[in-house]
């Protein structure tokens, strides 16, 4: 448990009432009870807040006054400095050092690497302090893994490539396998290109459950600092993604393709291959994005959902747009064009 004024001294803000108040958890306002840290990030909740059983509440500057008498930590941003408690309240579990009699490893490693059943480390392996190897994990020959990086289960690191420090890489994911790269012959038949490049991982990047980084044909393909990668995304071969860019689930990226720093790339959107994004782009969810794109924004390219007879009417229309343009064009030679029109 905390008292308030021991998260402030920690993580800065404003005590509003009582400073000895103590947390141990952070809830909903509609689910928090006594002990609780709840959080008002959004004004449209407002009605739940005097109904909330937490014992305090994060709250933006404008909101104190809505307290009425509730004992509170006043900042901000109240949804970034939860985000902050929730890792006060609910750290990594320790590194458990030592390896496990049912591991294999090649060579030497550090005394405070964990490193779980099942798994296997073979030689060249440059691993850092604190390290944790999950069970079943593989660590191919030359991987270098930096200090604090976690492999949750079952992840497989391939030959040759770079993962930072403080890293978390969640079961199943895959870093390294060949990309998906051939030539064609006249026949049709496929002759594969040998994938010699590898996957380079910054520090501080999050990697979800079954999300597959290719590595580089000949380059490398590129992960920057503080990138947050959720659950079975793809990353084709020699893609490059800038520092604290965020990638939703199911996104998939095609190879050679760059992305810039501080983008958001919605769940499902696909990015097809050598195309350029620029700094401080969203692509909304659902997104094909088929040309670059230079000028930082929001682009959408999607269609909403709606009832299904109002979707085949209105397919419909489209597959006659080709045909309408033409009229109109004909009009257009008619009448002289819209340009030549004259008021009467």
């Amino acid at each position: 448990m905390f008292r308030l004024d021991e998260l402030v001294a920690r993580l800065g803000g404003e005590v509003c009432g009582d400073a000895g108040v103590l947390v141990g958890r952070v809830a909903t306002l509609d689910q928090a009870g006594e002990g609780d840290l709840s959080f008002l990030a959004n004004r449209k909740y407002l009605g739940r807040l005097q109904d909330s059983g937490a014992s305090a509440i994060i709250v933006s500057p404008d909101a104190r006054d809505l307290l009425h008498g509730r004992s509170a930590i006043v900042t901000a941003d109240p949804y970034l400095y939860f985000a902050r408690v929730a890792q006060v309240f609910n750290p990594p579990p320790d590194v458990r050092a030592g390896i496990h009699p049912l591991a294999a490893v090649a060579g030497s490693l550090p005394t405070s690497v964990e490193v779980g059943p099942g798994a296997s480390i073979e030689e060249g392996v440059d691993i850092g302090e604190d390290v944790v190897v999950g069970p079943g994990c593989h660590v191919g020959r030359g991987v270098r893994i930096g200090r604090g990086t976690r492999l949750a289960a079952n992840v497989t690191i391939q030959h040759g490539c770079v993962v930072g420090e403080h890293c978390l890489i969640h079961s199943g994911a895959v870093i390294g396998a060949d990309g998906f790269g051939f030539a064609r012959e006249k026949s049709g038949r496929w002759v594969k290109i040998p994938q010699v490049g590898r996957v380079v991982i910054g520090n501080e990047v999050e990697i979800g459950a079954n999300t597959t980084i290719d590595r580089g044909a000949l380059d490398d393909t590129v992960i920057g600092d503080g990138c947050k990668l959720d659950n079975q995304i793809q990353i084709a071969h020699n893609v490059r993604i800038g520092e604290h860019t965020a990638i939703a689930g199911c996104v998939g990226i095609a190879g050679s393709t760059t992305i810039g720093a501080r983008c958001m790339i919605g769940g499902q959107a696909g990015i097809i291959g050598h195309l350029s994004i620029c700094d401080d782009v969203v692509v909304s969810a659902g997104t094909l994005v088929s040309k670059s794109i230079t000028r930082p924004g929001v682009y959408t390219a999607n269609l909403p959902v709606q009832p299904h007879a109002d979707w085949v009417r209105n397919f419909a229309h489209l597959r006659h747009l080709d045909a309408l343009v033409g009229r109109v064009r004909s009009l257009e030679n008619q009448t002289g064009g819209p340009d030549d029109r004259k008021p009467g």
